[in-house]
């Protein structure tokens, strides 16, 4: 069937379909060849929303997911509220590829006072708060450094608890002052609550207490001739009086709250966020992605997604386009819109900020679309089809005698880290037919078992030989129809050189300058690195025991009599083959030598 004909009869298929889509609320699901849900919406009016994805003419975003629109799915709700929470809850389980959220689960930091059992302090990430924990959380803090710094001061000035556990005796830090001996001694309520009312005066807002206190330590050490530490504290100081400059912002309350704005050109959409707390500033968070024609649907549905996952504070201002009713009550936060009066600078301001980062960061967001995205379209012109999921394999083995593969999975272009994956190998380690082969059937024979999604097209770190091997898997499990296979293949210097098609063996005509070419390197380097660390994973966890078991001809009975006479790596490789003989026999012997040349090699950084 000609791909003329396929298109012909997936239109009739989807304008069919589309006479049965009801006039109500809903949320839909767009899905590719491979029935992967690639974009997820809502709508008013599921007919309309959805019609309007196949009639007229689309640029953009829209043009390639409607190119890549196979089939889809609907589900009708009983409001407009159902189906924008329904829409959220989608996204998170499928994480589809056209949908604008926040992809990484990257939660800002916060410092949290906790007084029980002692007094501490220390930076945390929201999502791993206990509900009880979090009375005395304070950020978010999109600078991290910033916040380690706070901390850091605070724990310097103030004699907190700092080490880990209840040691027995007294530690360093009671010693040099900067703690009362929690874990030995009974410190008074009233110490307690004094160190704990000026850090938390601080905390929300308090400058001067802060800035006082340095003020005093510096004059103590400065008295006591200590000129390092002073001048340690007149660093932090300065520090400290930077930040607290970049928090002010004219208000005249308190409240929590955060404030977000967006700006639109060039089929872009720029999000600013400001994070105000106690009246202050303490972070901001720029996102910069593709817009689909509905604008307002992607802001709403990336708010939705992000404050799902982050705190809520008291209110969050945000223009007069966004839907604050169904935000609200989607996500039980206040979002409010204001027309005038200094919160309404504040959200002129979030705007302003939107354009200028849109603007001053446009040729490189171009730049790094077309070496990730677009370098991933140049692919799939190449090879004729569309590209969604990249999957990339590496075989090695360790100290010559252990095998080991990774895998490695770029999503239109970018990582996708999560999707990583290890594998100890149990064939013959100078095997890499074998080995190839053993690592692709459990990696799709596992797939196929349970339902998860199968990549577009498999890049294998070698030649014909590994494209057989994974050919040979594919069509074992029946996939060879639905995954196509290339090999990078390297020249005699071991760098990549030309990318071979698996079924016919020809190789691409690729400049070496363009993207597609740097985009596949980054590809191969990444799949190496990410074997090769974890050969040293296995290495650094490694134990003289587990080094003499990858011996042939030494087994459980022997490997425990050289550990009780030599026991050390060293002695068993000083040893001579008079003392050896004793224990092992000459072949065992040989093998022993050679494994551990090469294993002192590689660890003392020869090879």
């Amino acid at each position: 069937m000609d791909s003329i004909q396929r298109i012909e009869e997936k239109n009739e298929r989807i304008k069919e379909h589309l006479l049965h889509v009801p006039h109500k609320p809903g949320s839909y699901q767009m899905k590719d060849k491979n029935g992967v849900i690639i974009y997820v919406g809502k709508a008013k009016d599921l007919k309309n929303r959805v019609t309007s994805y196949f009639t007229g003419e689309k640029t953009g975003k829209t043009k390639k997911l409607v190119e890549d629109i196979d089939d889809f799915e609907y589900i009708v709700t009983s409001s407009e509220l159902e189906s924008f929470l329904l829409e959220i809850n989608l996204i998170k389980k499928y994480d589809p590829k056209y949908n604008i959220l926040l992809r990484d689960d990257k939660s800002y930091p916060y410092i949290q006072y906790k007084r029980d059992p002692y007094p501490t302090l220390k930076v945390v990430r929201y999502l791993s708060i206990k509900k009880k924990d979090s009375k005395h959380l304070f950020g978010p803090f999109v600078n991290a450094t910033a916040a380690r710094k706070i901390v850091a001061l605070l724990n310097r000035l103030y004699p907190l608890k700092k080490c880990n556990g209840n040691p027995k005796d007294l530690c360093l830090y009671y010693h040099i002052h900067e703690c009362l001996g929690y874990c030995i001694k009974k410190i008074p309520k009233e110490d307690i609550d004094k160190i704990e009312e000026e850090i938390l005066s601080f905390l929300n807002g308090n400058d001067e207490i802060l800035v006082n206190k340095i003020h005093e330590k510096m004059k103590q050490f400065s008295d006591n001739l200590n000129y390092e530490e002073a001048l340690t504290l007149k660093q932090d100081l300065d520090y400290i009086n930077i930040i607290l400059e970049k928090q002010k912002m004219e208000l005249p309350d308190l409240i929590d709250r955060d404030v977000v704005n967006y700006y639109v050109e060039n089929g872009f959409v720029s999000i600013q966020q400001f994070f105000i707390r106690h009246g202050k500033l303490i972070g901001q968070n720029n996102k910069v992605m593709t817009i689909s024609e509905d604008i307002s649907e992607d802001i709403e549905s990336y708010l939705g997604q992000f404050y799902s996952n982050h705190e809520i504070p008291k209110e969050i201002l945000v223009p007069e386009s966004i839907d604050v009713d169904i935000l609200n009550d989607a996500i039980n936060a206040n979002f409010v819109y204001i027309s005038r009066g200094p919160k309404k600078k504040l959200v002129d301001l979030a705007y302003d900020n939107a354009k200028l980062n849109l603007q001053n960061n446009f040729e490189e967001i171009k730049h790094q679309l077309s070496r990730t995205s677009g370098a991933n379209e140049e692919l799939e012109e190449l090879l004729g089809m569309k590209i969604h999921r990249i999957e990339s394999f590496d075989n090695s083995n360790l100290f010559g005698t252990y095998a080991v593969s990774g895998m490695v999975v770029f999503k239109d272009g970018m990582p996708s880290k999560n999707d990583y994956r290890k594998y100890k190998v149990s064939v013959d380690v100078n095997d890499d037919f074998h080995t190839m082969k053993e690592v692709t059937y459990r990696r799709y024979f596992r797939a196929l078992l349970d339902k998860t999604e199968l990549p577009d097209l498999i890049l294998v770190d070698g030649g014909k030989s590994q494209i057989h091997a994974v050919n040979d898997t594919l069509e074992a499990l029946h996939l060879e129809d639905r995954i196509k296979v290339c090999g990078l293949v390297k020249n005699d210097k071991h760098m990549t050189s030309d990318l071979m098609d698996g079924k016919t063996l020809e190789i691409y005509n690729i400049d070496r300058t363009s993207n597609l070419f740097h985009y596949l390197t980054r590809i191969q380097d990444e799949v190496h690195r990410f074997t090769i660390n974890y050969h040293r994973e296995l290495r650094s966890k490694g134990s003289i025991s587990s080094i003499l078991e990858n011996i042939d001809g030494i087994g459980e009975q022997r490997k425990k009599q050289l550990l009780k006479h030599f026991g050390s790596i060293k002695k068993i490789n000083d040893a001579s083959n008079e003392e050896l003989l004793e224990y092992i026999p000459q072949n065992v012997i040989d093998n022993l030598k050679q494994y551990l040349k090469e294993y002192l090699e590689y660890k003392n950084g020869v090879n």
